[in-house]
């Protein structure tokens, strides 16, 4: 298999990428076949996998957009994967040039591409760092130097938290990037649930059992489990919903999506 240049060294490409499938969802070019092949084989069980994509994609830059208008001109998207248009730094400095995001993620194409897509911006930085590892990521000499975490930071958490297991812990994870925060900054969070989808939870399961596959599970939670996330965190309306539902730009937009949209969970909260 002939390795691309934009593909770092040191990273197998026989492997699937929880990253690249993504990008291959939004109809992306940063993929391999084994990528794809992975991606197809959970659209047999879940054919409205890109349209979830579409929608959290559609939220995210929504809450980037709230974000500002409140006030907030920092970012810090942890599990940022690999650039697409209307990533977090572009809707954001649209909004307000004065804007600076930081990126995390793990996956070495992904810190890779977003690096050359960044090159020339000093308000944005691409760290590379493990959610299950938050202490790491509020320490971190690249995003302490960009963001001043003694004011409020809007900490995106979207369409990664399902990617953790719960021997992960992941809610004290959360919790410990909750407390990094200052007061008035908001944690943005979208999260897989069988909630929602159009589908029996046994159809839903044959594409969860891809991502168990590939060893990458995919742990679907209920409102419950999810809500837990935005413990100590006040509910920004409409609360935590599904994606489209939250604050759509119109009603119509609303009413024309696909019935895959639905499927999980979207929400903003504020630190008092």
């Amino acid at each position: 298999m002939e390795r691309p240049a934009w593909a770092p060294q040191g990273i197998d490409i026989s492997v699937p990428s929880v990253p690249r499938m993504y990008d291959f969802y939004l109809g992306g070019s940063h993929n391999f076949e084994v990528d794809r092949e992975a991606a197809r084989k959970a659209m047999e069980f879940m054919p409205g996998l890109p349209k979830i994509m579409q929608a959290n994609r559609a939220f995210m830059r929504r809450a980037v957009r709230y974000a500002v208008s409140e006030g907030i001109t920092q970012f810090l998207d942890i599990g940022s994967g690999i650039p697409t248009f209307g990533n977090v730094h572009e809707v954001a400095q649209t909004a307000d040039p004065e804007a600076r995001v930081a990126y995390v993620d793990h996956d070495p194409v992904a810190v890779a591409h977003s690096r050359a897509v960044l090159e020339g911006n000093d308000r944005a930085v691409i760290a590379a760092a493990d959610l299950r590892r938050p202490q790491e990521i509020v320490k971190n000499p690249a995003i302490i130097e960009l963001l001043d975490l003694d004011r409020p930071v809007a900490l995106l958490l979207v369409a990664v938290l399902h990617f953790l297991e719960d021997s992960d812990d992941p809610h004290a994870t959360v919790a410990e990037l909750r407390e990094a925060l200052a007061p008035g900054s908001l944690i943005v969070v979208t999260h897989a649930s069988y909630e929602g989808i159009p589908l029996t939870q046994e159809e839903a399961g044959g594409a969860v059992g891809v991502y168990k596959k590939i060893r990458n599970p995919l742990v679907m939670r209920t409102r419950e489990e999810v809500a837990r996330f935005f413990e100590g965190y006040e509910m920004i309306e409409p609360g935590l919903v599904s994606m489209p539902n939250w604050r759509p730009d119109t009603p119509h937009a609303v009413e024309d999506e696909d019935p895959f949209a639905f499927s999980g969970f979207a929400g903003v909260g504020r630190k008092a």
